[in-house]
């Protein structure tokens, strides 16, 4: 899954559970959802459908004509394709956590059980946290020999890690928090026998 064409499946099929959709619209709302304005084309997202098609995790319908155009062909999710997506969404090894993936999966927490949101949300604090050191080790080694921009993008890198870091602690806090037992929410009260 961390290849670009793997997270592409991903983040189609995840829209496609939500309803059936055309190529444009599908292109529309990943740009949209995952940010890939610039990356995606159409060049890259109908030989995944193709593909997805060929193993039999969606179909194409044709749509009912509009003025004169021919038919837009609607995309469905089949059983094999949710039973596929289900899977994917289950795994947590490092690929789950890498930049490309990460934000796919993410999106589709909804869909994901509490232990693997968990596993990788931790996972992704640690390769983040593994960011932060490589930054300030680069930065603690040049800053005496780069020019203020090279330290300046440095800096942001760091910046940017760092709060990933804190956002990430908080989602895992958050996460820790709904996993327990529902009388382990609030600590008793001094008048509580618990």
């Amino acid at each position: 899954m961390g290849n670009r064409s793997g997270v592409l499946e991903l983040a189609v099929l995840g829209l496609l559970h939500e309803a059936p959709m055309h190529g444009y619209e599908l292109r529309k709302r990943v740009n949209a959802q995952f940010g890939w304005g610039r990356v995606l084309s159409f060049g890259s997202l109908y030989p995944c459908l193709k593909a997805m098609l060929r193993n039999g995790l969606i179909t194409a319908d044709p749509g009912t004509p509009e003025s004169g155009r021919r038919p837009k062909i609607v995309y469905t999710i089949t059983a094999d394709g949710k039973d596929y997506f289900a899977h994917a969404m289950h795994e947590a090894g490092p690929s789950a956590w890498e930049d490309d993936t990460f934000g796919v999966r993410f999106s589709f927490f909804g869909r994901t059980d509490p232990a693997t949101r968990l596993r990788i949300l931790e996972g992704r604090r640690a390769r983040m946290e593994e960011r932060l050191a490589n930054f300030r080790a680069a930065m603690s080694r040049t800053a005496e020999r780069v020019d203020a921009y090279t330290l300046e993008l440095q800096r942001h890198g760091l910046e940017s890690a760092e709060r990933e870091v804190r956002w990430l602690n908080e989602l895992i806090d958050g996460e820790r928090r709904q996993q327990r037992p529902p009388d382990q929410h609030h600590p008793p009260t001094q008048g509580d026998s618990r």
